[in-house]
C-alpha cells in the first residue's frame, strides 16, 4: 500500500487553497468591525444593564482604535440618544462608558453641524446628570465628557461660558439654586478645575466680571495648599493659563473702566486682588522646591515640581514650557500654556485611542497644526488588526501555520511519489 495514495493528496492540495481563502483580508476585518458597531448599537436597546454595558465598551473600543466616520455619519443621532438614555437611567458604568462614548463621537465628528447638535442635544440631560449624581466616577466622567464635546462643538462663547459655569458649580453651588452643597471629592475637584481650564484656552476673553475672577483666583490659592497634588497641580495649571491669557492684569482694567462703586472701593479691590496674586506667586515658588512627605500621591511630587518649576520662569521671564510627543515619523510640539493643557486633556480622555487619533483626525490635526508623515507611505495598522494579523496567537497566524504544515506535507508527499517512480 502506498504511503501517501493520490485521494489523501489531492484532499490535502484542497485543503490547503481552502484554508487560504478563509484568511481574513484587511477590507473584511473593516465589515466585520461594521457588523459589530450595528449589533452593539442594536444591544443598547436591551433590557439587562450588563449587556448594555458590553455594547458601550465595545463602542468605546471601537472608537479608539479607528475613525468610524461612516458609522458615526448614518447613526451618530441615534447613539447619542442611547448613550444619554444609558446616562440617565442606567448604572454608573454604563454611565461612565456612555459618556466616554459621547466625546468620542464628538472627536470623530469634527468641527461642523453634528459636533454642535451633539453639544446642543446633551448640556441639559448632562447637567441634569450631574446635578442628581453623588458619585465620583459618574460625575467625572460627564464632566469630562462635557468638556469635550464643548470644546468640538461650541460654536461661540457664550456656549462654551455656559457649559464652563456648569462644570464650576460642582465645586461651587451657589452659582446655581436648588442644588445640595455637599463636600466634594479631590477627584472631582481636580476633574472640574482640569475641564474648566481646558475650555478656558479656547475662550478670547474674561467675560464675568471682575468679582467672579477675583473669587475664581482665591478658590484656586485655596487648592494649591490642599494635601491632594493631583488638586494642587490642576490648579497650578488654570493659574498659569490665567496668566499667559493676561487674565489678572485685565483685571486693573476692568475695575477702572467699572461704573459700579466708587473710587475706594475701585483702589480697594485693586489692592486686595494685587495681594492676592503676590500670594499665588509666593505658593508657587514653595511648591516648585516642596519635600516629599505632603501629600498622599507621592508618585506625582516630580509631576509637582516640575508644573510649577515651569510655571515660576513663566512667572519672572515669561518663557512657557515646550513639551514633545512623538507620533510615527513626527511630533507634536508645544510652546505654551494653552497648547500643553488641551494636548494633555485631550490625551488623557482618549488614553489608548491618542496615537490613532491623532494620526488620522483631522480636528487634532488642525487644533495642533499637526501634519503627520505615514511609514513607508502607508498609514500604520490599528491595535486589532495587528492582533489579528501579526500576534502568534492570532487566528490568521494559526491559520498560516496550518498552511506551512500542509505545504510541507504536500511537498513530502510529490518527493515521495518522484523517488518511487
Amino acid at each position: 500500500m502506498d504511503l501517501f495514495d493520490s485521494d489523501d493528496d489531492t484532499c490535502s492540495l484542497s485543503s490547503f487553497y481552502t484554508m487560504r481563502s478563509e484568511i481574513p483580508r484587511m477590507d473584511e476585518v473593516h465589515v466585520q468591525k461594521d457588523v459589530m458597531l450595528d449589533q452593539s448599537l442594536d444591544a443598547l436597546y436591551e433590557k439587562r444593564s450588563s449587556t448594555r454595558e458590553q455594547a458601550l465598551a465595545s463602542i468605546v473600543d471601537a472608537f479608539k482604535s479607528d475613525l468610524q466616520h461612516e458609522f458615526v455619519e448614518k447613526n451618530f443621532a441615534t447613539l447619542l440618544d442611547r448613550c444619554l438614555h444609558c446616562i440617565k437611567k442606567g448604572s454608573t458604568k454604563e454611565s461612565l462608558l456612555a459618556s466616554h462614548v459621547i466625546g468620542l463621537l464628538a472627536l470623530t465628528a469634527g468641527l461642523g453641524d453634528q459636533a454642535q447638535e451633539i453639544l446642543e442635544e446633551s448640556v441639559t440631560p448632562l447637567s441634569q446628570a450631574l446635578k442628581s449624581s453623588s458619585e465620583a466616577l459618574k460625575i467625572t466622567s460627564i464632566l469630562e465628557c462635557l468638556a469635550v464635546i464643548t470644546f468640538v462643538g461650541g460654536a461661540n462663547a457664550e456656549q462654551t461660558e455656559r457649559s464652563m459655569q456648569i462644570i464650576w458649580q460642582m465645586i461651587d453651588p451657589k452659582l446655581v439654586s436648588n442644588v445640595v452643597a455637599t463636600k466634594p471629592s479631590p477627584a472631582v475637584i481636580t476633574t472640574v478645575v482640569s475641564s474648566w481650564t481646558c475650555l478656558l484656552t479656547t475662550v478670547d476673553r474674561w467675560t464675568l466680571g471682575p468679582k467672579i475672577l477675583q473669587g475664581t483666583v482665591t478658590y484656586l490659592s485655596t487648592l494649591l495648599e490642599k494635601d491632594d497634588r493631583s488638586v494642587r497641580i490642576a490648579a497650578g495649571e488654570a493659574l498659569a493659563l490665567m496668566f499667559e491669557l493676561g487674565i489678572l492684569e485685565k483685571f486693573d482694567a476692568e475695575v477702572k473702566g467699572s461704573d459700579n462703586g466708587s473710587v475706594k472701593e475701585e483702589r480697594e479691590a485693586l489692592i486686595n486682588m494685587h495681594r492676592l496674586i503676590s500670594k499665588v506667586t509666593d505658593q508657587v515658588r514653595d511648591l516648585a522646591v516642596e519635600a516629599g512627605g505632603k501629600g498622599c500621591a507621592k508618585k506625582d511630587l516630580n509631576t509637582q515640581r516640575s508644573l510649577f518649576k515651569d510655571l515660576v520662569e513663566f512667572l519672572e521671564d515669561g518663557v512657557a514650557p515646550e513639551t514633545s510627543i512623538k507620533i510615527g515619523g513626527s511630533s507634536i510640539e508645544t510652546s505654551t500654556w494653552c497648547q500643553m493643557i488641551q494636548l494633555n486633556f485631550l490625551k488623557h480622555f482618549l488614553g489608548g485611542g491618542f496615537i490613532k487619533h491623532m494620526q488620522e483626525n483631522e480636528f487634532l490635526h488642525d487644533v495642533f497644526s499637526f501634519t503627520p508623515k505615514k511609514i513607508g507611505g502607508h498609514s500604520t495598522m490599528t491595535n486589532e488588526e495587528k492582533r489579528l494579523f501579526q500576534s502568534p496567537n492570532s487566528a490568521v497566524s494559526k491559520a498560516r501555520t496550518k498552511l506551512m504544515k500542509k505545504e510541507r506535507m504536500i511537498s513530502l508527499t510529490r518527493k515521495f511519489y518522484s523517488i518511487s517512480s
